[in-house]
């Protein structure tokens, strides 16, 4: 892995290609029919900011504590949208110049990012816990362990999905003598999280357990195959369509996520830890978390962009093309055509099919490979 300082040119020219496709996206197609989040965002940073009111205390917020420095940094502005949209803009030019750190050919990947997720990379703030995940694999492989541990902790405090990265890390951290550096993260979910787990537990574990008890999200995997071959009742909760019923099916998938995650996990540990068997099993992790879960909104693709192009040799090839192909197939109806699919099930087998792309990326990340490739 090469850990010199990245050439000025290359980042500006990433950095460049980055913000041409951000400005893109604000038009042709991109900008019609848009499904935004940034209206819940900015009630929350109204609230913080404008009427000084105590998250989870005096309003319910949907996520972690670590996300609210996304919602509060765009209201102090006139036009939150706007200057929400820049906010993320700012996270990824940050992200580009992270993963052009590592490998130069995937920052160039991830500048694509806005034409590839469409317009949902405008107005959703999950660049910020990508950023700061894929900055921690960045300090790690560096081998600075405390920090790159500090960021882990403020990536899970961000969105919890991080979380499918500690053991993997710790395994880093530990066959490299830094058995103590993970308590660098649990200090800074600690510092996030005690506060208000202090001022309003109820409501602070009311968020953590909206999010563990979504239903079958009409996106999922689960979903797509009941809507491709049947016709499931849809109904709407925890701010999304869900096939109604079917808890048995929306069990049987939670079930495979941590298996297929537990597989990852295993597979990491019994072999050596070198840059590359790291970044391959960071992947997979994120991919089986992704691809197997009961929720798979469209952003969450974004949690993969920054981390699948860094797998080298021709599995990461494969994996980024068939990336490319996840992210692409989910533009074909979202935003424009979504109600079409939530509400009469049209397109049906392009989300099936988007879904199995990713559970092939997830094969090829996951499999086993000759010792001789990832050395």
């Amino acid at each position: 892995m090469n850990r010199s300082r990245l050439p000025p040119p290359d980042a500006f020219a990433a950095v460049g290609v980055f913000l041409a496709c951000w400005a893109l996206v604000h038009r042709w197609f991109w900008a019609h029919g848009q499904l935004v989040d940034w209206p819940t965002y900015e009630s929350y940073g109204d609230a913080i900011v404008h009427h000084g009111l105590v998250p989870y205390r005096d309003f319910a917020v949907e996520y972690p504590p670590g996300a609210l420095p996304a919602f509060v940094a765009a209201t102090p502005f006139g036009d939150y949208a706007a200057a929400f949209a820049w906010v993320m803009a700012v996270c990824g030019v940050a992200l580009v110049l992270v993963v052009a750190h590592m490998r130069l050919a995937a920052g160039y990947f991830v500048a694509l990012a806005p034409v590839l997720a469409g317009s949902l990379i405008l107005s959703r703030f999950d660049l910020w816990p990508a950023l700061l995940a894929t900055a921690a694999v960045s300090a790690l492989l560096a081998d600075r362990h405390r920090l790159g541990w500090a960021l882990v902790g403020a990536a899970v405090a961000a969105k919890l999905w991080p979380l499918v990265l500690v053991p993997l890390a710790l395994v880093w951290s530990v066959r490299r003598g830094r058995r103590t550096a993970p308590l660098a993260g649990a200090a800074v979910v600690a510092v996030v999280f005690l506060p208000f787990a202090l001022l309003s537990p109820d409501g602070l574990w009311a968020s953590l357990r909206g999010q563990l008890s979504r239903p079958l999200q009409i996106e999922s995997l689960g979903a797509s195959i009941l809507t491709s071959f049947g016709h499931p009742a849809v109904l709407t909760s925890h701010g999304s369509q869900n096939v109604a019923g079917h808890g048995a099916i929306a069990a049987g998938f939670a079930l495979l996520q941590i298996a297929a995650l537990v597989a990852v996990w295993a597979a990491f540990a019994s072999g050596p830890a070198t840059d590359r068997r790291f970044l391959r099993h960071i992947a997979a992790a994120v991919c089986a978390f992704v691809a197997f879960g009961k929720v798979l909104s469209p952003q969450y693709l974004l949690w993969l962009v920054p981390l699948v192009p860094l797998v080298r040799g021709r599995r990461g090839v494969v994996a980024t093309l068939l990336l490319t192909l996840a992210l692409i197939l989910t533009q074909v109806w979202f935003p424009l055509r979504y109600w079409d699919y939530a509400g009469t099930f049209q397109l049906a087998g392009v989300v099936l099919a988007r879904n199995l792309a990713l559970v092939v990326l997830f094969a090829v990340l996951a499999l086993p490979a000759p010792s001789a490739e990832e050395r």
